[in-house]
This record gives structure tokens, sequence and C-alpha cells, in this order.
């Protein structure tokens, strides 16, 4: 599969882990923001609570869950983009980190604090 598949298969998973956000009541407040080195693929915010989104989709689960692609040098990335989007609009209520996982068979799992 090459770069422009995988792209798209990326787009089509966070447009799902949207969906699915929405649907429990999140308002998406930004996609792929980017912060020197790091990306969070979703911000999403209830007015309570902001939470930063890791979306993993796999097509084969043969090596393992999605859920299990996160490194723990993502997550350190995650982290520092999700401090600096927090200071530039002076958030000072709670915040959480999930992971959303996507397979190709459809299904969906929701991770909630799933890391700090």
């Amino acid at each position: 599969m090459n770069k422009l598949d995988r792209r798209s298969l990326g787009i089509k998973a966070e447009d799902r882990a949207c969906a699915f956000l929405i649907a429990q009541g999140f308002d998406i407040l930004k996609r792929n923001y980017r912060y020197k080195r790091g990306e969070i693929d979703v911000i999403a915010s209830d007015q309570q609570v902001m939470v930063f989104v890791e979306v993993k989709y796999r097509s084969n689960l043969s090596y393992g869950n999605p859920e299990d692609f996160v490194s723990e040098n993502q997550k350190r990335l995650v982290i520092e983009v999700a401090d600096n989007f927090l200071h530039s609009i002076n958030w000072e209520k709670n915040i959480r980190f999930d992971i959303i996982a996507i397979d190709s068979g459809g299904g969906l799992e929701h991770f909630i604090d799933a890391f700090y």
C-alpha cells in the first residue's frame, strides 16, 4: 500500500472517530493539530474536559491491536503538543488522553484516559 492510500485510510479513520465523539456529546475543536515535531489527531471538548485523541487504524490484526501501536515516544510528543495547545487557549479545566482504535472489520474501541 502506498503512502497516499495509507493517508486516505487514516483520514477515514479520523472521520469515524470524530463522528463517534460527536455522538458522545463532544465538540471537535481541532484535527491534526501540530506543534514542532508532534501532532494530535483530534482535540475534542465537552466544556468540562479537553480530550486529546490518538486515532489508530489497523487493516490487519495479525501483528497486534491498533491501540498497541502508540509508542512511548508518541505519547510524549502528544503530551508536549497538548501542553502547547492548552497554554494557547488558557484552559484550566480537566484534560485527558484517549485512544480510539479502529480495525478494518469495522470495530471501534474507545480507551478513555489511556495515558499520561
